[in-house]
């Protein structure tokens, strides 16, 4: 992903702040942190920065596109991406979130500020539109339960100064880049911000944790398998785990279709969890949900054991729908798996348990809300008349 900046522009949330006040609240009513919001509480739960892209997503692959060949999709989805699917993920949980990105100025960025904004509730005050500059895009291609994606785009103009600090956050998502220090997230750590940092594989090929100055930073790291015992040298995912708490408080390391497994140094626990057989229609952003999931969990100070299996239970229900951000579940979806997965007969009462803190955090009583937006073949559908 290109490097996170937010330019100055013509458009800001200040626009739009009139028409925010008069809408309904489409999020859902379920606040996972209801329990413990205080009216000295930040505005803002978590903040995050980065590049939002359109994302084009083709499924119903029956194989890889051959060259010189051409291949039809049985299905297709259009979507906000990039950071756009943290930021979703995080706000369909009830979290209130706050994103700092550029925009494009074109189509494109228009509806991926709107949805983000207006469908997803989502706070866009630190964004800008860019003047003159194209939205990235990616094109993903799902097939096999894998995805493979081609992307475009080029890094907007400089940003103006950038505010002293981010906005007073309770968390903030952090995507560490190797032999890059971005200095808000030692701001926002300063301040309290319970930073939880993820990583993309490291094109260097250098592998260090001494590359990651913005570690040291962080409450909690999140890398997958390959990532962790790359950076730990070690051979096994587990291990790997516990060497990185000699860096980081939490890590928690992602093993795909076998779960995820995560070490507290400061309480001493460990947990592992397996991943929910699904069937995936379009894996695009998982990653992000489960990370979403795992930091919705540690705001609400829920034991490590149940925020694997939160993240895992988010991701899973995730990969079936198409696109990365709209994707992603609302408490409404997770309240239907929950009271479905009840109701089966024969299920193993000790997979139940896993999930058996889901009992008190859900009402009785069917989760209301909005129904959610889900990605669309194509957008700037023109009315009919």
């Amino acid at each position: 992903m290109m490097a996170s900046t937010v330019p100055a522009g013509e458009r800001s949330s200040d626009d739009t702040a009139a028409r925010r006040a008069q809408r309904p609240d489409r999020r859902t009513h379920l606040d996972p942190l209801a329990a413990l919001r205080t009216p000295a509480d930040p505005r803002c739960d978590v903040y995050l920065t980065g590049t939002v892209f359109l994302d084009i997503i083709f499924t119903g692959l029956d194989s890889a596109p051959v060259r010189g060949t051409e291949s039809w999709a049985r299905g297709m989805g259009s979507s906000p991406g990039g950071v756009a699917n943290m930021a979703t993920a995080l706000a369909r949980l009830g979290l209130r979130t706050s994103l700092a990105a550029a925009f494009g100025d074109d189509h494109y960025g228009e509806y991926c500020w709107d949805t983000l904004e207006q469908g997803e509730g989502i706070d866009l005050g630190p964004s800008r539109t860019v003047p003159g500059w194209h939205s990235p895009v990616t094109v993903s291609m799902a097939y096999e339960g894998e995805r493979t994606m081609v992307s475009h785009g080029h890094e907007p103009p400089p940003e103006e100064p950038a505010p002293t600090c981010p906005p007073h956050a309770r968390a903030a998502v952090a995507s560490l880049t190797p032999g890059r220090s971005a200095p808000w997230i030692a701001q926002a750590a300063s301040r309290g911000t319970r930073v939880f940092g993820d990583v993309g594989w490291d094109d260097t090929g250098t592998w260090s944790l001494a590359g990651l100055p913005d570690l040291r930073h962080c409450e909690a790291f999140l890398p997958n398998a390959e990532e962790a015992m790359r950076y730990t040298g070690t051979d096994c995912p587990r291990t790997a785990a516990h060497a990185l708490t000699a860096h980081v408080p939490v890590a928690v390391v992602t093993l795909g279709a076998d779960g995820a497994y995560a070490v507290d140094r400061r309480t001493g626990e460990t947990a592992e969890v397996p991943a929910i057989a699904v069937e995936a229609l379009d894996p695009t952003g998982a990653g992000d949900v489960f990370v979403a999931g795992f930091v919705a969990g540690s705001l609400a100070g829920w034991p490590l054991a149940d925020r694997l299996a939160f993240g895992g239970l988010t991701a899973a229900l995730s990969v079936q729908e198409f696109g990365g951000s709209l994707s992603a579940p609302g408490w409404a979806e997770i309240a239907a798996w929950w009271h479905e997965v009840r109701s089966v007969q024969g299920e193993d009462a000790a997979e139940l348990g896993r999930y058996a803190f889901l009992q008190d955090l859900l009402p009785e009583e069917p989760v209301s809300g909005w129904p959610l937006r889900r990605a669309v073949p194509t957008i700037g559908f023109r009315s009919s008349s």
